[in-house]
């Protein structure tokens, strides 16, 4: 997993609450393996028709916001079902911070184990956000997860809360697999341990 330190980019506003797991990517495409691109399936429905053209009014289309890495939305962010694909989505599509007003505790959880930040400002912060964001297409931003804080394109500059142990593991860019790997040493010596006490379960060499 890529560490993240700070983030600095396009930050796209999707001016909504409640954007649930099956509008971040439609259960129809779950069926697909990782290797299809699920970046190309995040909120397919509104970024697209039913040809497959994309609609030129939904906001991932417009010029400005595509290559946008920051997505600014607002409360319950990610509720709905738990699947992890949403965050798959949102991750393959290259956003690397969710800023919102509110999360679901799963989504949350399921994008700090793959990579993604997410961000929770007051819905005082958020509006400011979608106003200057939305007077400027294609303004940056910049989320500062060491200092923990949100610069907006004005130079407004918000503050936020992450769980001490969460922050250092995205900083390190570690997942569940790597948090664990940093135990190396200690599961081969009780391993070593477990088989020279017991001898007879050790499998025979080829």
């Amino acid at each position: 997993m890529e560490p993240i330190k700070t983030i600095s980019g396009v930050a796209i506003p999707l001016v909504r609450d409640d954007v649930d797991t099956d509008r971040l990517i439609p259960i129809r495409f779950l069926r697909k393996p990782l290797s299809a691109g699920y970046g190309n399936f995040l909120l397919a429905d509104d970024r697209f028709d039913e040809n497959g053209r994309e609609k030129a009014d939904f906001v991932f289309n417009h010029p400005q916001y595509r290559g946008g890495t920051i997505l600014v939305s607002g409360k319950n962010f990610g509720c709905g079902s738990a699947r992890e694909g949403a965050v798959y989505a949102v991750r393959d599509y290259g956003i690397r911070a969710v800023v919102a007003s509110g999360f679901s505790d799963i989504f949350r959880m399921n994008c700090c184990w793959n990579g993604v930040l997410p961000v929770t400002l007051p819905e005082s912060a958020i509006r400011e956000l979608w106003d200057q964001l939305n007077a400027e297409p294609g303004a940056k931003i910049t989320v500062d997860l060491e200092q923990q804080t949100v610069t907006a394109p004005k130079g407004n500059r918000y503050t936020f809360e992450i769980d001490k142990s969460v922050k250092e593991r995205l900083m390190a860019g570690l997942d569940d697999v790597g948090v664990t790997q940093q135990f190396q040493d200690r599961i081969d010596a009780f391993e070593k341990a477990y088989v020279t006490g017991m001898p007879w379960i050790a499998q025979p060499e080829a």
